[in-house]
Parts: C-alpha cells; structure tokens; sequence
C-alpha cells in the first residue's frame, strides 16, 4: 500500500520537507544574465534560497533611499558651499565621501549624537559646525537603525514596520525644518528649494518625497507580514521632534 507523507515517521517527512522546500526555491536562486559576447549564462547563488520576494524588495529599498539621501545631501552642498568648507574639507566630493561613512566616521562635532539628536543640531542657530553633515548623518542612521544596521536581508530577519514609518515622518519633518529654519537675519540656516517668481526649484522636496515612498511602502508591507499595525502619530510641524527610531525595541 501507497504510504502518504502524514503517514510517514516524523524524521522522514522533515527530510521531505527541506528537500521540497529546496525543490521549490531552487529556481529562485537561479539568475540569468547576459554576457558581454551577448550570450546568456544561468548562475546559481545559494544564498537566494533563504531570501524571499520581500526580503529581495527590501533590499532594493535599502539602496534607492541611502541613494535618495546622498543626492540630497550632494544638492544641499551645491546650496552651501560654506558648509563643508567649515569642516576644513577640499572638496564637496569629499564631505559626501565622509558621510558614506557614517557607520563609522561620526563628525567629531556632533559629541556622539545620533539620529534625531544629531539632525537637529542642523537647525540650531548656535551650530557653528557643517549643518548638512548634521542633517543627514541624523537621516542615515535613522535609518540604518529602521533597517537594523543590515546591508541585506533573509527569511529569518525581523524588521520593524513602526520603525520605517516614523523615518518617514521624520523626513516630513526635516522637509518642513529646511524650509522655515533662519538666523537672527531671517536668512534660511541651510538653503534648500527656491520659491522666487522667476527661479523655482523643487528638487529637494522631490527627492524627499521618493524617500518617504519607499520607507512608508516598507512600512506597509512589514506590518502586513507581521500582522502588526503601526501607531500613528498626529503631530504638529512647526513644534515637532523627530520621532524615535533605534530606541524602539
């Protein structure tokens, strides 16, 4: 008689499950590839086997919104020169080459501040260190704690859907700051979209909102993963903090 898989001992039908889940999976692991002689090769890479769709998404949500923040940062240099020139840099090349090492460079002036706490010293009138460099050292490593200081993701990694909602929020806020921060002058602590009848540039709030996107869209698809619904926060700009994002357990 024709023994089913229930009917199987225990050992035996896991032995089968790995080898269908491996079944199952093998081609996902498989990826075809055009050669430069144009003809096309399939290499196997095993570590698709433990990924999912969605950890493959994530990881490509990683990269557009670090890519996001470095173009803003880049135009926020091209506004204010006078920003990386206060941190003795030759080059604007080489104030986003420092911040491309965010993991490890903190900027010495920031005395250990982090994500929020360090954004906001961007917009302190008495700041008198690189702003764009405060801004978007505080951005990038909100948003390596939302990502869990991870480059890449599988089956068994835990993402907090929470976390990806207030960066998102946090970016709203940061929108709104570049745009209503001034000194004592009433001139703009760092120079962002113009608004003149006869020059307007948008581009920051463009690419902000790319940002938001993609990490409200992560948001999205790790709560309905997780089966946990993110609280949402009601806040008023023109008194808001940023909202916490690595302290979040």
């Amino acid at each position: 008689m024709t023994r089913t898989l229930l009917t199987l001992p225990m050992r035996r039908r896991r032995l089968m499950g790995v080898v269908l889940a491996a079944v199952v999976l093998l081609p996902a692991a498989c990826a075809t590839r055009r050669g430069a002689d144009g003809r096309e090769e399939t290499r196997f890479d095993p570590k698709y086997l433990v990924k999912s769709d969605i950890d493959r998404v994530i990881d490509v949500s990683r990269e557009l919104v670090v890519a996001g923040l470095t173009r803003i940062a880049d135009k926020l240099y091209r506004r204010n020169p006078r920003e990386w020139r206060k941190a003795n840099l030759q080059s604007r090349d080489a104030a986003l080459a420092r911040l491309a090492r965010y993991r490890g460079e903190a900027p010495a002036d920031l005395a250990g501040r982090q994500e929020g706490a360090a954004a906001l010293q961007a917009f302190n009138p008495d700041y008198a260190h690189d702003r764009v460099a405060a801004l978007m050292y505080g951005l990038l490593t909100m948003i390596d704690a939302a990502y869990e200081h991870r480059d890449e993701f599988f089956l068994l990694d835990s993402l907090d859907a929470q976390k990806f909602y207030n960066c998102a929020r946090n970016m709203e806020i940061a929108v709104w700051k570049l745009a209503a921060a001034r000194d004592a002058t009433g001139e703009p602590l760092l120079y962002s979209n113009e608004m003149g009848d006869d020059n307007r540039n948008l581009s920051f709030e463009r690419e902000f909102g790319g940002v938001i996107a993609h990490l409200d869209f992560v948001s999205r698809i790790l709560a309905d993963r997780n089966g946990r619904a993110v609280t949402r926060v009601t806040h008023s700009l023109a008194t808001a903090l940023f909202l916490p994002v690595g302290m979040l357990k």
